[in-house]
């Protein structure tokens, strides 16, 4: 039986967010979709969805994440969407989907990892070590905030909301002296002149699935798992097993500074992960190995070894 393919007069409806760099990330896969089977453009429809992450006011008023919801903030509209046939698929960065899907949708597809690493960005200065005393950094990730308070606690660190151009913009309003944005962003968007600098993972591991673009469907959409198969980055998904594991077991959301990164070499996966006290006044840090088939169960290993070190309440705030 011949597998049914979209054409023109029945798209496959690709779901996404409105940003430039998600468009960009929905144009990839609906480039790859393309090039596997043959297919011409006009066989895809790119819908964009607003997501409750996307508010306008939100963002403008740079209201931290942790005060507007979770995880859920940047995909909620769009699993709604597929769930109702709207969309079909849905495109998202890794880092901002939750570890579980609602019922009835899967996650098994990932594209092939970009960059890893962080970017400073900066007018002024070179990289983190040459901030003065005192100087503004911009970011909104709790992760972020409490890796550069650890090593610089003399910095003040300011809320910085907003896709890739807004953070540029405030940036160039003098609203902080640096931020940081991540490399695959700025490599996806064809704006790696915007990085004054790549850091090193030594210097701040990045946040959990960076760089990761995965692909959400129907639990029984046949169509869209075959169409997805054919695109699917095995490796990746290896890494993605180790680090999202990780999370899942370490309860990780948009409240609890996690950071951690997964490589492949030669059949084994290794595995560095980072906690954090929120204010930085604490890092915990746990790696290891495994073959690939034992990913998940690294992932799981490396959380409990951190858990039982953090202890109860190292994540709460303190007042």
């Amino acid at each position: 039986m011949t597998q049914m393919l979209p054409s023109p007069d029945q798209p496959l409806k690709i779901g996404t967010r409105g940003s430039p760099l998600a468009l960009a990330q929905a144009y990839e896969t609906r480039a790859r979709l393309m090039a596997a089977f043959d297919l011409p453009e006009e066989a895809f429809e790119v819908v964009v969805i607003k997501t409750t992450g996307d508010n306008r006011a939100m963002i403008d008023a740079d209201r931290p994440l942790k005060e507007i919801g979770n995880k859920g903030l940047f995909t909620k509209e769009i699993e709604e969407a597929m769930l109702s046939g709207g969309i079909d698929i849905a495109v998202h960065s890794t880092k901002d989907m939750p570890v579980e899907q609602p019922a009835g949708l899967i996650v098994d597809c990932f594209l092939p990892r970009e960059d890893h690493r962080d970017a400073f960005v900066s007018p002024t200065v070179a990289n983190i070590a040459e901030l003065p005393a005192g100087a503004v950094v911009g970011t909104s990730s709790l992760r972020r905030r409490a890796q550069l308070l650890h090593k610089r606690p003399d910095l003040k660190v300011v809320e910085f909301r907003g896709n890739v151009q807004t953070r540029l913009k405030k940036l160039s309003e003098g609203v902080a002296d640096c931020t940081f944005l991540a490399m695959a962003g700025l490599n996806r968007l064809g704006m790696t002149e915007v990085a004054t600098a790549p850091i090193s993972t030594d210097d701040m591991l990045p946040a959990i699935a960076q760089g990761t673009i995965c692909i959400e469907r129907r639990e029984d959409d046949q169509m869209a798992a075959h169409l997805l198969a054919a695109i699917h980055h095995a490796d990746t998904a290896v890494l993605m097993a180790a680090e999202r594991t990780l999370l899942a077991a370490l309860d990780g959301s948009c409240e609890t500074p996690i950071a951690g990164l997964a490589e492949l070499k030669d059949g084994t996966v290794h595995l560095r992960a980072e906690i954090l006290r929120p204010d930085g006044s604490e890092s915990l840090t746990e790696e290891g190995s495994a073959p690939a088939a034992e990913a998940a169960k690294l992932g799981a290993d490396i959380a409990a070894r951190l858990l039982s070190r953090a202890g109860e309440g190292f994540f709460d705030f303190k007042t």
